[in-house]
């Protein structure tokens, strides 16, 4: 172990020891946000309005393990790259819980924004800068080798002017190798690209081959919500928008 550095579950994942943040200098106020394995707070940080987000350590020894390497995974992603159209990470805490600490981004999600503007379409020039915001910042990722996958409108965030969008929760964020495996069925069905899932079910915990292009395809999703400003696969479930990608390829 190298002086001053913490190593956790997942070999070669470390936080480096200058964005470890003292908990006590937390103020955790009201819920924004929730999702499968983490609940996201507005609160303060040194007296600067932040997002907490705190990741549930799971029930068994099996999900502590795993979630720990997501925690650390997204945390070591967010500590390298700094891009305008990226939320700004700040800091993260290992006890007493598993927090990661961002900039506050109280312009709400774009899912919120498209909704609250229903039946109105964006204007052009609108949906064209919001998706070149979401452009610049895959293409920094996909820069540093990284694959989000799980681009959504529930993970693009506007700035308190509602001009600039920023994406969000590298929670399920993995590096891009040539020869790893990773995990199918990872992301959000109506966004999710088809080489995700397979056509027939797959076991828990498959793996398969895939690439920064299932990025590309929920980009692609995103852009056609932004015209439209309609859900994708409105009015199917879940499992039919799957069929429907992976054998008509219409939304």
């Amino acid at each position: 172990m190298e002086s001053g550095t913490e190593f956790y579950a997942d070999e070669g994942l470390h936080i480096d020891p200058k964005w470890l943040i003292d908990p006590k200098l937390l103020f955790v106020g009201p819920r924004i946000g929730e999702g499968a394995h983490a609940k996201v707070y507005e609160g303060k940080y040194k007296n600067q309005n932040v997002a907490i987000k705190i990741v549930h350590k799971g029930d068994t020894p099996e999900e502590m393990v795993k979630r720990e390497g997501r925690f650390l995974r997204e945390v070591t992603m967010l500590s390298r790259l700094q891009h305008k159209n990226l939320v700004k990470f700040i800091g993260a805490c290992l006890e007493p819980a598993m927090v990661v600490v961002t900039e506050l981004l109280v312009g709400g999600s774009l899912r919120k924004y498209l909704v609250g503007l229903r039946p109105r379409n964006l204007e052009p020039c609108v949906a064209v800068g919001f998706a070149l915001d979401i452009a610049r910042a895959m293409e920094c990722l996909h820069a540093h080798g990284i694959i989000h996958r799980d681009l959504k409108p529930e993970n693009l965030l506007l700035t308190a002017d509602q001009r600039t969008v920023k994406l969000v929760d590298l929670g399920l964020a993995r590096e891009e190798t040539l020869t790893e495996m990773m995990t199918a069925e990872t992301g959000t069905y109506r966004w999710m690209a088809p080489e995700l899932y397979s056509t027939v079910t797959l076991r828990h915990g498959e793996k398969k081959h895939y690439n920064h292009k299932v990025d590309v395809y929920s980009f692609a999703i995103v852009l056609w919500e932004l015209l439209h400003n309609k859900m994708p696969f409105e009015g199917m479930s879940n499992l039919q928008a799957a069929y429907a990608a992976a054998f008509k390829m219409y939304i």
